[in-house]
């Protein structure tokens, strides 16, 4: 039977070590004619050969897209839990390119010879089904237990689990007898025999085997894809009788001739898949992504998931699936949504919104995950993850103006402005996504000189709830381009926003400790030194309850200037407010400030966070702060400087309003009910509040952050471009 897998072919070359540039220029050419897979022998006894494990190292870093395997290495001779990390550091320097192709091993007397303990065909086909589970266990980081494996040849106590590889390293075991094809069913992702060493009959045998094997480990058939190592005689037929028949979906051509390889992709390759394309259209096989019975458990109520359209199921991650651990949560918040759709351009975005509106399920947008608050994603709703859509483009160099993707980080679009003399404020953290902070607001280390990352947004294309793609700007949807700049994900996804930027060079970056023990009297303070700062001076005070009885203050700051003079006067009257404990000034490119690695979010929980908005900080409002850090209600206190250039704004220009706050306040408490019930005491003195900053959901803090004549239009304009509130998972405004 056809199993509908799509059709690709590998080839299978000799590691000889007498011309070792021979075989990795082969290897190279593997990836030229377009094979999707180049595979190697193991057979670390064999003097004769390189080593393929290193092999496959170097071919990984000659090569740029093709899949490495071995084929197949001998388990006996490669320790499982050492094989584990190796591939899953393989696969992700080479970018997710790496299958694992196993075996029992078949030559017993030259692997005793190099001191490999000598199994039985038993023996040594229950090593290999340990194996492949010690191996899985290793790569699985989604759970956070210590191994403990108390198997007839492994035995595991307490080890640690990773790294997790880049993608679901397939695990295609070479098999031939009942006992290993029944392994393949129950526990392998490809069954890799060769051709030649198959008697008539075997492979629909095989198939028998291997079928009923899945079925009783209650498995789907068609989880395990068909591989078979064949010779470059075969011709098209022959290779389509397999397919139609056999259920073959990958060709592993064993030749090390170039000539040959050549002939193989430029001839028999089209013409195979010409011929197997014209079968399944008549015959009307399924040809989608196959799902394990194990992976469908998992599916959440309310989601349509066989509903999905074709043009979303490469892009669509659910419970079950490999991936779903490092998109499931955000920064700071675990989640376990239903399902993830990650768009690649608008039109799969288009669809992943018309599809998310169908289904009776909570709907997030992320674009980096960073938010505070947490709402980019939920418990068994979609979330369209818009992270994809991450391009950065230069439209003019004499207007300075850009084009970004929502899922581009503040890290990638600092640097990308780097060589051209220019920035853009963006926050205080380079791995925040671009569409989310920019619809909210920015408050970044240049914002009291250049203003909010929104006061520099000239045009923003977004799909409304209904799927039509817009274009907003000051002549285009005015009324909706005034909304996407400070209440943005309550009217649609962002797919592209043009920024005007600023000209912007080396920077003073600055660290400050501080002795805190006056915390109030340094509050208040360093808030005076801020507001008769000049406005190239941007700085974030943190402050925490006592640690072993120390109060410490920590101070961070950019001066917009590359003069260690002025950056040194800058700087001297805010490290002067308390006692410098220690001190750091580094004149950086700013996009070295910015500058962040990447990686996975895996938040845990739902965080508590408070934010506000404020004019001043008086003595009154710092006391009250001291007292909230003595309390222990909040374990982290931090204070932005604001000011300048926002409050040259009017209010009323757009949805961001509180231009008149100085400082942006905002607190982290274990507890939620004893943070909130000790930020009542402070909520008297703010004017508003930052959404990014905040997690408590209770309908009055819409009110707060917006004032009411803001919050009367933006209602009018809610109920005209979303009038089925579609947008409402974050800080809904009610139509």
């Amino acid at each position: 039977m056809d199993y509908g897998h799509p059709l690709r072919f590998g080839t299978f070359l000799t590691p000889a070590n007498d011309d070792p540039e021979g075989v990795v220029v082969r290897a190279v050419l593997s990836e030229q004619l377009g094979y999707d897979l180049v595979t190697f022998q193991d057979h670390p006894y064999q003097p004769a050969f390189l080593d393929t494990w290193t092999l496959l190292s170097w071919v990984a870093a000659r090569t740029e897209r093709i899949t490495l395997a071995g084929n197949v290495l001998n388990i006996p001779m490669r320790p499982a839990p050492v094989l584990a990390r190796a591939a899953a550091s393989l696969d992700l320097l080479s970018g997710g390119r790496l299958a694992l192709g196993l075996g029992a091993g078949g030559f017993w007397d030259p692997m005793v010879a190099m001191g490999v303990t000598r199994r039985s065909p038993g023996e040594s086909v229950e090593q290999l089904g340990e194996a492949i589970d010690v191996i899985r266990e290793l790569w699985d980081t989604d759970s956070r237990r210590a191994i403990r494996y108390d198997g007839k040849y492994y035995q595991l106590n307490g080890t640690k689990r990773g790294p997790a590889p880049a993608h679901r390293v397939p695990i295609w075991l070479g098999a031939y007898g009942p006992r290993m094809l029944r392994l393949v069913g129950a526990k392998a992702d490809g069954w890799l025999p060769s051709l030649s060493y198959l008697k008539p009959g075997a492979l629909a045998h095989g198939n028998k085997i291997i079928d009923d094997a899945a079925a009783a480990a209650g498995r789907d058939p068609r989880e395990i894809r068909r591989l078979l190592n064949v010779s470059t005689g075969q011709d098209v037929d022959e290779l389509l009788g397999h397919v139609l028949e056999h259920g073959v979906s990958t060709f592993v051509v064993a030749t090390d001739q170039p000539a040959e390889l050549e002939r193989f992709a430029s001839e028999v390759i089209p013409a195979l898949r010409e011929a197997v394309d014209r079968e399944r259209a008549a015959s009307g096989v399924p040809t989608g992504p196959v799902r394990g019975r194990a992976a469908l458990a998992l599916r959440r109520g309310g989601i349509d998931y066989d509903g999905l359209p074709d043009s979303l199921a490469s892009v669509a991650i659910e419970p079950g699936d490999h991936s779903y651990a490092r998109v499931r949560s955000t920064y700071m918040r675990g989640g376990a949504p239903g399902l993830v759709l990650q768009p690649r351009d608008i039109e799969q975005t288009v669809a992943a919104l018309a599809f998310a509106r169908d289904q009776e399920v909570p709907l997030a947008v992320r674009s980096g995950g960073h938010g505070i608050s947490g709402r980019s994603t939920n418990d068994g709703g979609i979330v369209i993850d818009v992270g994809r859509l991450n391009s950065i483009e230069i439209l003019s160099t004499e207007a300075r103006l850009i084009r970004v993707g929502p899922g581009a980080r503040w890290t990638e679009v600092a640097a990308a402005l780097a060589p051209h003399g220019w920035a853009l404020s963006s926050g205080d953290y380079g791995g925040v996504g671009v569409g989310g902070l920019a619809t909210a607001g920015g408050i970044g280390w240049l914002a009291r000189q250049h203003g909010l990352t929104l006061d520099k947004m000239r045009a923003a294309e977004l799909i409304l709830a209904d799927g039509a793609v817009v274009r907003a700007s000051s002549s285009e949807n005015p009324d909706l381009f005034w909304a996407v700049r400070g209440a943005g994900a309550n009217f649609g996804i962002v797919t592209a926003f043009e920024f005007e930027v600023d000209e912007v060079g080396p920077v003073g970056f600055g660290q400050f400790v501080l002795d805190a023990t006056d915390g109030a009297g340094l509050l208040e303070r360093w808030g005076a030194a801020m507001e008769a700062a000049p406005r190239d001076v941007t700085t974030n005070l943190i402050m925490g309850p006592p640690r072993r009885g120390q109060a410490l203050a920590q101070i961070y700051g950019v001066v917009n200037s590359e003069i260690p003079d002025t950056i040194i006067e800058r700087f001297t009257p805010i490290a002067s407010i308390a006692p410098l404990l220690d001190q750091q000034v580094q004149l950086v490119p700013y996009a070295g400030v910015m500058n962040v690695p990447d990686a996975p979010h895996d938040g845990q929980g739902d965080p508590a966070a408070r934010s506000g908005l404020i004019e001043h900080l008086t003595p009154q409002f710092c006391a009250a702060v001291a007292k909230l850090l003595a309390s222990g209600a909040a374990y982290f206190f931090q204070v932005r400087s604001v000011g300048g250039a926002v409050a040259d704004v009017p209010p009323e220009a757009t949805a961001y309003a509180h231009r008149e706050a100085n400082f942006s306040v905002v607190a982290f408490g274990a507890s939620r009910p004893g943070l909130d019930a000790a930020w009542e005491e402070l909520s008297g003195y703010f004017s508003g509040l930052y959404l990014s900053f905040e997690t408590d959901q209770r309908p009055e803090r819409i009110t707060e952050a917006w004032p009411p004549a803001t919050l009367r239009r933006l209602r009018e304009l809610k109920a005209r471009f979303d009038p089925d509130n579609v947008f409402r998972d974050n800080f809904n405004i009610v139509p």
